[in-house]
């Protein structure tokens, strides 16, 4: 039988990840991740049964721990998977921590229900999670092995590297942006018959390190001039934890005035304790001690009490919290009750899906949606893309030119179709690889 690879999501669309190969003597998951974004229906996939039988799969792999890429694993263990979940052990910590917090989210969007999955299917998720560290190989059904590498995009976050018979197939998960300031590069890959390959950013470039950094610095100094407050929705994992870097190294080299800075978002606040768990992944130079996010001003509310008196703090201040595209956690509140102030500043760090209040946003919308009112934008919102976690344009491309003399075919994922089918193009143009933009539910056959 000749193995099959499916793209049951994150194909055509940049969330939902999750990819589906038959060998013919075993069935291998990567990824299991939540549909993400307000068009088109995309979130209520979540809740439709697996095109696949979830008791034949032997084996999870799990690239990182965001929820596009983990948030349907409670689902699949609840539809009968009783296989094992590998991973990084930083992976299991913050996917465990991030498919609790989402019980609360889901079940509030429900009405108060359980909306997608339970404490229980959690604890059984975790049951079949096995932590693996990076190059240990796992011995799969159907002569497959596997190993992780890492990939530099959050804490632990790795590609997943199949091979049998000499041949060899990678899924890149997400790669990071490298240099990061607080992650080691991304490993590079210099072999593969076949790559599944990420694209997010893969039509535009990012701004460069020095630049995004000065861009921070003006924008904080900008809100200090104003009085007003400035607002960085951030994601809780990796993002909320390089804005503290960063804000942290300008408060020690005081290039930036003192003011009060607050980390709104108790997801946020435990994943940096796990940050600091794990300190051996990342990079050396980050230094020593329990500090490194720590700095004079900073306040961690972890309670809906204490982040209610947020308000009360005279401006100007900073506030980074959930979710990083205004589309639920804390930071829709302070949304709602300062978008409206011409001396707001909001600040967007990341990418903002198609439907998300936040790409609202960023494409200039006067007004917005926010917790059951119309609320008017007179803030200034700004961007920089050079804080994303993903690799830009120029960064897939270097990547993918690595395993060039060996590759079969490139498939391009995790991209809004325009950008994957534009990656795909620069792809076959400048590296003179085969590659194609799959669509969810694509179905295609590998020598493997």
């Amino acid at each position: 039988m000749a193995t099959r690879l499916t793209f049951h999501g994150g194909a055509g669309t940049g969330t939902g990840s999750n990819f589906l190969l038959d060998t013919g003597g075993t069935k291998i998951l990567v990824d299991c991740g939540f549909f993400q974004g307000a068009m088109d229906g995309e979130e209520a996939k979540n809740k439709e049964k697996f095109p696949y039988n979830p008791k034949e799969v032997e084996a999870l792999f799990i690239t990182h721990a965001h929820l596009d890429h983990t948030g349907r694993i409670p689902l699949l263990v609840r539809e009968g998977f009783r296989g094992t979940i590998y991973s990084t052990a930083p992976t299991k910590d913050l996917a465990e921590l991030i498919l609790r917090d989402g019980i609360d989210v889901h079940g509030r969007e429900e009405g108060g229900r359980d909306g997608f999955y339970t404490h229980a299917d959690v604890d059984r998720a975790l049951s079949l999670w096995r932590a693996i560290p990076y190059h240990e190989e796992v011995v799969l059904g159907g002569g497959v092995t596997a190993e992780l590498k890492n990939t530099g995009h959050i804490l632990g976050s790795a590609m997943v590297e199949c091979m049998r018979g000499g041949k060899t197939i990678v899924f890149t998960g997400d790669l990071g942006n490298t240099p990061d300031p607080i992650l080691p590069d991304a490993e590079p890959l210099t072999r593969a018959d076949y790559l599944v390959m990420e694209a997010v950013y893969g039509d535009r470039p990012h701004e460069d390190k020095e630049t995004r950094r000065e861009k921070l610095e003006d924008i904080i100094e900008e809100a200090v001039r104003a009085k007003g407050v400035l607002l960085i929705p951030a994601f809780s994992i990796e993002r909320t934890q390089e804005m503290l870097f960063e804000i942290k190294t300008m408060v020690d080299e005081r290039r930036i005035p003192h003011l009060p800075v607050f980390l709104d978002s108790p997801l946020a606040i435990r994943a940096t304790g796990v940050y600091q768990k794990y300190r051996g992944f990342l990079k050396k130079s980050v230094g020593e001690g329990d500090a490194i996010f720590s700095f004079p001003g900073l306040t961690q509310t972890l309670t809906r009490d204490e982040s209610s008196r947020i308000e009360k703090t005279p401006n100007p201040k900073i506030i980074i919290a959930g979710s990083g595209m205004s589309n639920g956690g804390r930071i829709v509140f302070h949304e709602k009750k300062y978008l409206a102030d011409p001396t707001t500043i909001l600040f967007l760090v990341g990418y903002q899906a198609p439907g998300a209040t936040g790409r609202a946003l960023e494409e200039g919308a006067r007004e917005v949606d926010i917790l059951g009112s119309r609320v008017r934008v007179r803030a200034q919102v700004k961007k920089v893309s050079g804080y994303s976690s993903h690799a830009d344009m120029e960064g897939l491309l270097q990547f993918a030119v690595g395993v060039a003399d060996t590759v079969k075919t490139v498939f391009v994922i995790n991209s809004e179709p325009k950008t994957g089918a534009f990656f795909a193009q620069r792809l076959r143009d400048y590296v003179g690889i085969r590659a194609e933009a799959p669509q969810e539910g694509d179905s295609v056959e590998l020598e493997f």
